[in-house]
């Protein structure tokens, strides 16, 4: 039973570190290494443990305020574990460039998993995970090469502050049915937004009020590739200044993901209430995504185009005054040269909350390190 990887510390060599960001950088250093180095010592601990890779190269040109040029892409390293038939473990670690104007790499631990299965019906597990709302932040995690376009959209972007992208806690998940109508649920608690709500709250929560998710997702036997599902979240957040908010997120999506065509839709409707008779604000964002990988000898071509858009009004409490309101259309093309690996052309026309809009391309090459499996490694290393 491996969990299947479907789950900062600052490292600034140019910069004087505190010493907490010392040891913060020594240990998520200690943990990539840990995960680099899982092979070798999974084969003397279990036969079960597999590591997989990701990574992407950009080159970026933009009629927005940021810096053009070639870019390193994020690495991302997943690592499972069978401990026990029914106990599993999961740990994804991610090194991300800084800035363009400092060098060095966040190393992070984006989510680390304990799940015990008790049956296909109950599964229980505890740990950091990418918050399960909507569809796009559990099907495409840290990985380009994972996801048909360049980015992911703007209302769940890694780092982004519409939606809540980590979640610690307990999580309970299972499905009934097979062959037929499948329904899958899963229902958690734990701490929410941090200081920085953008985060989540790792070392804590800010408020004695936990955090709590509950989503349904429904996949009819035939076609397999359907998925539909609703989700909701609840939290109260903590303000800089000012009286606490409370936070209640509904979501649906629809994601048919056979290729031929593939379309995926997001919905998300947040509302914002500042506690002691407050301002109160409903804030929405979505998008649709649709591909199509051609047929015959063309097959490892698959145009594609999204639009998205996230209204966040001024009223808003809690996210008013962060100038997040988007509206963007683009289209692209992926072509897959190798089986594990990915060149995508992508152009952009978006608004980032003023009037104007901005034209971008982005090239991306992506491409994931063969999967590791210690029942096949052979006395040499790493087989395919």
């Amino acid at each position: 039973m491996l969990l299947a990887p479907s789950t900062p510390m600052l490292w600034r060599p140019d910069a004087q570190l505190s010493l907490e960001d010392e040891m913060r950088s020594l240990l998520g250093a200690g943990v990539l290494a840990l995960l680099l180095a899982a092979p070798a010592a999974a084969q003397e601990r279990h036969p079960n443990a597999q590591i997989i890779g990701f990574t992407d190269f950009n080159f970026l040109t933009t009629e927005r305020p940021l810096p053009d040029g070639f870019r390193s892409g994020q690495f991302a390293g997943h690592l499972s574990a069978e401990l026990t038939p029914r106990l599993g473990v999961f740990a994804e670690v991610t090194a991300t460039p800084i800035t363009p104007v400092q060098t060095g790499f966040n190393i992070e631990i984006e989510r680390s998993i304990l799940r015990y299965d008790f049956s296909d019906y109950l599964k229980l597990s505890a740990g950091r995970y990418h918050t399960p709302v909507g569809y796009w932040n559990t099907a495409f995690h840290h990985g380009q090469w994972l996801q048909t376009s360049v980015n992911r959209p703007e209302m769940v972007k890694f780092g982004g502050q519409f939606l809540p992208v980590h979640f610690v806690g307990l999580l309970a998940e299972g499905s009934v049915g097979s062959g037929g109508l499948s329904v899958r649920y899963h229902a958690g608690i734990g701490n929410g937004r941090g200081t920085n709500i953008a985060r989540g709250g790792d070392a804590g929560d800010v408020n004695p009020q936990r955090a709590w998710v509950a989503g349904l997702s429904v996949s009819p036997g035939t076609p397999r590739q359907l998925q539909i599902g609703a989700s909701a979240y609840g939290d109260r957040a903590n303000l800089a200044v000012g009286n606490p908010v409370d936070e209640r997120l509904v979501g649906a999506f629809f994601a048919w993901t056979a290729e031929r065509p593939e379309i995926i839709a997001e919905y998300a409707s947040v509302r914002h209430t500042q506690t002691g008779g407050g301002p109160r604000a409903t804030s929405k964002a979505g998008y649709v995504q649709l591909a199509y990988r051609l047929p015959g000898g063309a097959s490892a071509w698959k145009p594609y185009a999204r639009y998205e858009q996230v209204e966040v009004p001024a009223a808003d409490p809690l996210l008013g005054t962060l100038g997040l309101n988007y509206r963007a259309v683009l289209a692209g093309l992926r072509f897959d040269f190798a089986p594990v690996a990915a060149l995508k052309a992508e152009y952009r026309r978006e608004k980032p909350g003023g009037p104007r809009w901005f034209d971008t391309i982005i090239l991306q090459v992506s491409f994931t390190f063969p999967r590791w499996q210690e029942e096949h490694a052979s006395s040499e290393g790493v087989t395919p």
